[in-house]
């Protein structure tokens, strides 16, 4: 503080005796590597999610991070609803997973006070596909997902995963997925 406080005082627009008192205070900030990563990518994340019922968006337990389920809904829109398999094609199901991770990064970035560069790695993604009988690519579609992290992150992003085909999802969302992260 009291650099600044010296750098401020050296330009003469102000008087020693008025700074005396004046508190500084160290700004967040809203860089890092990993925001710098997901720029280049052009990646934006949406704001983060609040829990539509009884539950958090996500747990800190130690250095490891939990998250709720989330759903499909990107910075520039609305959710993303559809059946794998009928009204969504695998494609399609693979966008809404990315989606879905930039949800994920948006609620750990709220959680880790803006800064996703304390993330030490991800650990694991558990998804949850909604699609129709005899669909077998889930794991094409949590691909959305999984690559993205591993775009942004490097290794960091690579983590174990199971991707499972259900009948139903809440809201008919095409896929919900949670992981658990490990954090600094």
């Amino acid at each position: 503080m009291q650099i600044a406080r010296s750098i401020i005082s050296s330009n003469s627009l102000v008087s020693p005796s008025l700074l005396r008192n004046v508190k500084f205070v160290r700004m967040a900030s809203s860089g890092g590597k990993i925001q710098a990563r997901l720029d280049e990518l052009g990646l934006k994340l949406p704001n983060p999610a609040k829990p539509v019922a009884s539950y958090v968006m996500c747990k800190r337990v130690g250095n490891l991070i939990y998250t709720a389920g989330h759903l499909p809904q990107p910075a520039t829109g609305g959710l993303i609803t559809g059946k794998v398999g009928s009204e969504l094609t695998t494609e399609q199901g693979y966008d809404a997973a990315r989606a879905v991770g930039l949800n994920i990064l948006a609620t750990l970035k709220d959680e880790l006070g803006g800064d996703l560069d304390k993330i030490k790695q991800f650990v694991k993604v558990m998804a949850f596909v909604n699609c129709v009988d005899g669909f077998s690519n889930q794991p094409k579609v949590v691909n959305g997902c999984s690559e993205m992290l591993g775009s942004v992150f490097g290794e960091k992003g690579k983590h174990a995963r199971s991707a499972v085909g259900t009948n139903s999802l809440p809201l008919n969302v095409p896929v919900e997925i949670e992981c658990i992260v490990e954090v600094e």
